[in-house]
């Protein structure tokens, strides 16, 4: 078979497909990019068994049809340093792939399509459509990602949950120390469903989905997911387990109120964080009417820093106290300049929530366990 492609383009869509390959798979064939050429539709696959990216890319000079697997790290490093056309001849009997430019011809061995692992079909009777827009998942997965866990002992903690209603969808993530609840008014699907997804194929999405209104189809059996918009497809193996009654634990009626400029709070955490203790990252808050103080100590180097910022305080005077890094985490992924913040005693988990949502259809929720303060 052979093709004629843009460098540029050919490119572009090999450095989407590459995240997906791991540095070391257990089976050769994944370190391959998997070529099939139909018609004029050249279909380029990458695979770790669990997360595989297809995209199809159309040609406007193609001969014959074929499939064959190519180094995928060799070849993405050799098109790096094309601008131009490339003529690729391959010979699908011997796997011979000549690649040639104007002025140069570079030759390599592919192999055998077929050893390339089976992609999952998602074609069977027990198939769930939904779609939606890119805005809205791409959205829901930047909210929430960053509130996902690491710990491999609770699987079902690692991924993202879905669940969709004739009402909204509901979306949300938790490491136990934080959790983030994103609903979505305007995405509405005729039946209810569910499903967890992984944070490998989450972040994928995350890099590739546009921010517009492309519509984005996703079907679902009870192991994998098939996600299609433009012209790329993402199956995935989903997180199986009935994920943690989430609602079940956010507090309601908080009675002290808490208004606060975003950047002005990051600002002051960013410097005063700086001297706390590494290990525990610990910062308190003392709130009053219209002033709280932010500070940090670590005894065993006698360095210790506080700080006052303006806020809008309702509620009884109260110290409390959190890790850093968590309550920094939680403010950068709130897409608002002003935070309310809800809380009721200083050990019991506090609401943070935009004070203006930039879009009238999302609500999002966020909520993080503070950390004693010592005496």
């Amino acid at each position: 078979m052979k093709f004629v492609i843009s460098s540029t383009d050919l490119l572009n869509h090999l450095q989407s497909l590459v995240k997906v390959i791991n540095a070391k798979n257990t089976l050769p064939a994944l370190d391959n990019f998997l070529f099939d050429l139909k018609g004029n539709d050249l279909t380029v696959t990458a695979s770790d068994l669990d997360t595989t990216l297809i995209t199809v890319i159309e040609l406007d000079n193609a001969e014959g049809s074929g499939v064959i697997g190519i180094d995928a790290r060799r070849l993405l490093s050799t098109i790096k340093e094309f601008n131009e056309p490339l003529t690729f001849n391959i010979d699908t009997e011997n796997f011979n792939i000549d690649i040639i430019s104007e002025k140069g011809k570079y030759s390599l061995v592919g192999i055998d399509g077929a050893e390339y692992p089976e992609i999952p079909n998602l074609t069977d009777s027990s198939i769930n459509s939904i779609t939606l827009s890119a805005d809205a998942f791409v959205s829901s997965i930047n909210t929430t990602l960053f509130a996902t866990s690491d710990d491999d002992i609770r699987p079902i903690m690692t991924g993202i949950y879905y669940g969709f209603s004739p009402e909204l969808m509901v979306v949300a993530a938790s490491d136990s120390h934080k959790l983030v609840r994103y609903k979505r008014m305007d995405v509405k699907t005729e039946t209810e469903s569910s499903f967890i997804l992984p944070q490998k194929p989450a972040g994928l999405l995350k890099s590739l989905l546009p921010k517009d209104e492309t519509p984005v189809e996703i079907l679902l059996n009870q192991k994998n997911a098939q996600i299609r918009f433009s012209s790329i497809t993402l199956i995935c193996r989903l997180i199986e387990g009935t994920y943690p009654n989430f609602e079940g634990i956010i507090p309601v009626n908080q009675p002290h109120k808490l208004h606060v400029d975003k950047s002005s709070i990051q600002s002051v955490l960013k410097r005063v964080s700086l001297y706390s203790n590494p290990a525990v990252q610990l910062i308190k808050l003392d709130l009053e009417t219209e002033e709280m103080t932010v500070s940090a100590q670590d005894l065993d180097f006698s360095i210790s820093a506080h700080e006052r910022i303006n806020c809008t305080y309702e509620g009884e005077k109260m110290a409390i106290g959190f890790k850093a890094i968590f309550l920094l985490e939680v403010l950068s992924n709130i897409p608002s300049h002003e935070i309310l913040i809800e809380l009721s005693e200083p050990s019991r988990a506090i609401l943070m929530s935009p004070m203006n949502n930039e879009n009238e259809n999302e609500d999002i929720l966020m909520l993080l366990m503070p950390i004693t303060i010592e005496a």
